[in-house]
């Protein structure tokens, strides 16, 4: 067993009503004057109105530019250094917190982020996804300073894009199905892949009892526990399978899946979430789980959640086939972390099965 790297937590994490209202707190906290404001474009107009008071602060604001990459990145870094800023708020969706991430451990500074979905656990967790240029996936970027606060007003998440939240629904189901084939094969579980084992199974027991109330709230406008369970379980306990699991509880085969899926430009339009979603269909036909296939299908369907390629709006050829076999079988994927031997024709097969499902 290679040695675990726990990175459980934020310094500080809050999910509740008004819980931006502390963020001039922390700021004043950590003697924090200058401030980078990385935000985005629909997410920022749907902060605006939660968004606290920082006329006592400089504060510097700069779109995001829509992805995160390594020369974004430096660009942000760039302007901390000419405008003498000391601490970044990252108040947006996935990429938005990825970028604050990466741009405060390069300029180690400490970052503060407000998310404004709750369609993966970006916020909480202690990596960033990192992009090429062309849209396809680079690496993780694996940080050794948590952030400084997580800070989460669930009446934003409340009014954000319905099919983001299915999308981190989606992603964070993952963590069961990625995770559990993985621990199971240690003969020797210490405490700290017992929490992320732990946390993984509540990720999927929450989901798959809580989703539909929770998106019922999102209709009626109206905050309920079950929405917020959901929140919490997108962002907190998802955060929690990797930051105490390491490499054993963040991903394997559908998140191989998702990455292989990006080399093909058509997939660019399609949430993370999904893919991810559909990369646990794969993955389940590879270990051949087939009963357990069954037993979600009837919640994708509920929620909307792609079952086969054409529900993600692709449709691919031989060729496509081979290459996204391909580049989920590189010999650093993760998906080899599942005891089955996957090879490129192992995941074209499961990818076909499951085509002929729909």
């Amino acid at each position: 067993m290679q040695q675990l790297i726990v990175r459980g937590a934020p310094q500080i994490y809050e999910c509740a009503i008004n819980s931006w209202e502390k963020l001039p707190h922390y700021l004043t906290a950590r003697k924090i004057k200058n401030v980078l404001l990385l935000h985005g474009k629909d997410s920022w107009t749907a902060a605006q109105p939660f968004f606290p008071d920082l006329s006592h602060y400089t504060v510097y604001k700069k779109y995001y530019g829509g992805e995160c990459t390594d020369e974004k990145a430096d660009e942000i870094v760039s302007t901390i250094e000419n405008n003498n800023i000391d601490g970044i708020i990252a108040c947006g969706g996935g990429k938005i917190a990825d970028l604050g991430k990466t741009a405060a451990d390069k300029a180690q500074l400490p970052v503060f982020i407000l998310p404004t979905l709750a369609a993966t656990c970006a916020a909480y967790s202690s990596l960033s996804v990192i992009y090429n240029l062309d849209g396809s996936m680079k690496r993780y970027e694996m940080f050794s300073t948590s952030s400084a606060a997580v800070l989460v007003e669930p009446r934003v998440i409340l009014h954000s894009p319905q099919e983001l939240m299915i999308a981190g629904i989606g992603d964070t189901l993952a963590k069961w199905y990625e995770a559990a084939p993985v621990i199971e094969q240690l003969t020797y579980q210490p405490p700290e892949i017992q929490i992320a084992l732990f946390a993984a199974q509540r990720c999927r027991d929450i989901l798959l009892r809580d989703s539909n109330q929770a998106l019922e709230a999102m209709q009626t406008s109206t905050v309920n526990q079950a929405l917020q369970n959901v929140i919490e379980t997108n962002i907190l306990l998802a955060g929690m399978v990797g930051g105490f699991g390491d490499d054993y509880g963040r991903t394997s085969g559908a998140h191989s899946i998702h990455d292989a899926l990006t080399i093909l430009p058509e997939s660019h339009q399609t949430l993370h979430g999904f893919k991810v979603a559909y990369g646990i269909l794969v993955q389940l036909m590879i270990e051949d789980k087939k009963a357990e296939i069954e037993r979600l299908l009837p919640f994708y369907n509920q929620l909307h959640l792609p079952t086969s390629l054409k529900d993600i709006g692709l449709s691919l050829s031989e060729e496509d086939y081979r290459q996204v076999g391909q580049r989920a079988t590189l010999p650093w994927e993760q998906i080899h972390y599942l005891k089955e031997e996957i090879t490129t024709q192992v995941v074209v097969d499961a990818m076909k099965k499951i085509e002929n499902l729909n």
